[in-house]
Formats: structure tokens, C-alpha cells, sequence
């Protein structure tokens, strides 16, 4: 089969929540974009997705329409800005364009969840075979019904991370003494404190491993209080944002002996420490709502929580140079789900893949084979 040149598609959603956009147009008239490559005469279309990141440019758009499957790089309408990111709206998006395909007549949908995608995948399956997200962890009504969600027929999960909740709590920097001060730290749980390392004592890494699940669950007993308290108020607001500091600071960064792989010591966006003390990271911006849909361990948005809750065919690629996907988080998808996981090992494939067009062709075929069983 021959790949087509790539389109702009354009579809319309369902208006969301009150200021999840700084544009007024795109709060009333909401709309998303993808990226789509048709392959001619075939019955199989795939999406591939984000929650924030923009993957119309995505690498296996051209590949994998070339190989006969024709492909949509899907943004959801929270594109390169997820602070005010609801999980639940995503997934409202993320059903627009599955309803796209499948009015377009293809027989077979499929669900390519790369990176941070695969949660994403994983969580919209789950509710599109048995709908119960009425609600975000909020509390707030979430718009959607089981219309809104049409179910794919398999789920591919690449470079897959469990989840942001689960990311987020493996990232977050549990030295951070004062939530308004970007700069504390204990010295004791500071991971960039010679004295502690690397290498990290097994006892050391436990109190540290302790000590972020704790502090996310102080953020988010706050948030929690905040909200109840705002919206007790009168002036009818919803929503507040805020700021966490210091959210990329896992020790696997600086000690690859931790849970090891083919990967380089680093994290995959540059130098770690700069990388946790400065202006931008995940989780940095953001709101109560799209704190407690995203980051929260109380989300509704754990991959691997929902993927055992699918029963479509289920494709694991596993990079073995991935510095941000590590051993353990692939070993959490398939621990779910024995038996039902066909896995493929990547060997020496980054979490991007990015100068390496031969593990971009090896992703390719493998997908390709395995879709033609579906």
C-alpha cells in the first residue's frame, strides 16, 4: 500500500469546563486537530495520542500509513498546555476522533499509546467497555456518556509510562521543606546532596521512595481542603491555581543502577538537577481540578489499573535504552494483565527513538504483523 500526503482534520467536541481556555472562541466552539495519513484501501486506522503533547509530527504517522494503516496523530484540546488538563475531557476528545474513523468506514480502530499515551489509551477503552467516569475526582459532573466513547478493537503500548499520577509521585522531589519556596530542601532527602549519593543505599532510596508518596499526599489533602473551601464561598468560583516545585527528581536519573537498563545516566530532557529547579516540568502549572484528574494518586487515569479492565488485544514495545520508561514501569503493565500482553523487546531503542529510523522501521513491522491478527 502507498501512504497519502498528510491531512488536517478538524474536528468539533463538546464545550468543557468553564475557563479551560484562555481563548473564548475555543471555549464555546471547541475544536481539536490531528494530523491524518490515509492508506489507500485500508480497513485499519490507528490514533495516536497524548494528553498534551502535540503528536500531529508524530514518527510513525508516515511509517505505519506506508505499511497499510492508515493514521491519526490526534492533539486533545489541551495541546502543549496541560494546567488546566481534566483526564476526563481528554477522553472526550480522544472519542471524537475514534468516531471520526469509524465513519470513515474502517472496519478495524486501534489505539497506539506512546509515552504519556498510554495511559490515555488504556483509560479510554476501559470506560468505553464499561462507562463509569460520570464524574472527575473532583467531584464535578464530567459531560460525558458511553456515546461519547466508541470502543477500539486492540491497544498498542509503546515507550509506555503507567500513568501521570504514578510518574509524578516516582518524580517528585521529597526534600522540598516549604511548598512557597522553590529553594528548601533537607538535606537528608535531597537526591543532589553528594552525601547521599549515588550510589543510593537500598535503606536510603526506601525513606526517599516513602517520603514522595507522602509529600504528593499532602498536596493533595491540601487541594482537597483548598477546593471545599472556595467553593463554599460566595462568588461561585471553581478553581484556583498554583504551583509545585521541584517535580523531576527520581534517583534512576543519576543512578542507572536502579532498576537498570540500557539507558545513560540523565534525564531524558537534560541535566537533572537543572531540570528539577527550573521554571517548567510536569506538574509545575496547575489547577486543583486538573491536579486531582492528573497528578493525584486518586486520578482515574492509571494505565495499568485500567487496562486490566479491557479485554481487546494488547501490544507492549519495550525501549531497552529508555531513560524515562524503566523495567519496572513495563513489568506494572504486564503484572496486570498475564497472558492477554504480546511483548516485543526494543533493543537499544530511546524513549523517542529519535536518530534511530531503524527502531522507528522495527516498531513499524512489529505493529503492522501483530494489527493483521487483530
Amino acid at each position: 500500500m502507498t501512504a497519502q500526503a498528510k491531512e488536517l482534520l478538524v474536528l468539533d467536541v463538546k464545550p468543557g469546563l468553564a475557563m479551560e481556555s484562555q481563548s473564548g472562541i475555543a471555549q464555546l466552539w471547541p475544536k481539536i486537530y490531528g494530523a491524518l495519513v490515509r492508506a489507500e484501501g485500508s480497513r485499519t486506522a490507528a490514533i495516536v495520542m497524548h494528553p498534551a503533547s502535540n503528536f500531529m509530527g508524530h514518527y510513525l504517522l508516515e511509517p505505519m500509513a506506508a505499511a497499510g494503516i492508515t493514521m491519526l496523530g490526534l492533539n486533545s484540546r489541551y495541546v502543549n498546555n496541560d494546567s488546566q488538563l481534566v483526564m476526563e475531557r481528554v477522553l472526550q476528545d480522544l472519542g471524537a476522533g475514534v468516531r471520526y474513523l469509524r465513519d470513515q468506514g474502517y472496519d478495524k480502530v486501534l489505539l497506539i499509546g506512546n509515552s504519556g499515551g498510554a495511559a490515555l489509551a488504556s483509560y479510554y477503552q476501559a470506560q468505553a467497555e464499561n462507562f463509569t467516569a460520570t464524574h472527575t475526582p473532583a467531584g464535578d459532573p464530567s459531560g460525558l456518556s458511553p456515546q461519547d466513547l466508541p470502543p477500539v478493537d486492540g491497544i498498542v503500548l509503546t515507550a509506555a509510562h503507567p500513568g501521570r499520577s504514578r510518574l509524578f509521585s516516582e518524580w517528585l522531589d521529597p526534600s522540598v521543606i516549604d511548598e512557597h519556596d522553590a529553594f528548601s530542601a533537607d538535606p537528608a532527602l535531597d537526591m543532589f546532596n553528594p552525601a547521599n549519593g549515588p550510589a543510593y543505599a537500598p535503606d536510603w532510596l526506601a525513606r526517599y521512595r516513602a517520603a514522595q508518596l507522602a509529600r504528593n499526599a499532602r498536596i493533595e489533602q491540601w487541594a482537597r481542603a483548598q477546593l471545599a473551601y472556595i467553593r463554599s464561598l460566595p462568588h461561585g468560583v471553581r478553581d484556583m491555581a498554583f504551583v509545585i516545585y521541584r517535580t523531576a527528581a527520581d534517583p534512576r536519573h543519576l543512578d542507572p543502577s536502579i532498576d537498570p537498563n540500557d539507558r545513560p545516566a540523565g534525564n531524558i530532557w537534560g541535566n537533572p538537577r537543572e531540570i528539577n529547579y527550573g521554571a517548567n516540568n510536569i506538574g509545575r502549572y496547575t489547577t486543583l481540578t486538573a491536579y486531582l484528574s492528573q497528578w493525584a494518586a486518586s486520578t482515574q487515569a492509571d494505565g495499568p489499573s485500567n487496562l486490566v479492565e479491557t479485554t481487546v488485544p494488547v501490544l507492549s514495545i519495550e525501549h531497552t535504552a529508555d531513560a524515562s520508561v524503566v523495567p519496572a514501569m513495563n513489568a506494572l503493565w504486564v503484572s496486570r494483565t498475564p497472558g492477554r500482553i504480546v511483548r516485543h523487546t526494543l533493543f537499544g531503542g530511546t524513549h523517542y527513538l529519535a536518530g534511530q529510523p531503524e527502531k522507528v522501521r522495527e516498531t513499524v513491522d512489529v505493529i503492522a504483523a501483530w494489527a493483521r491478527n487483530v
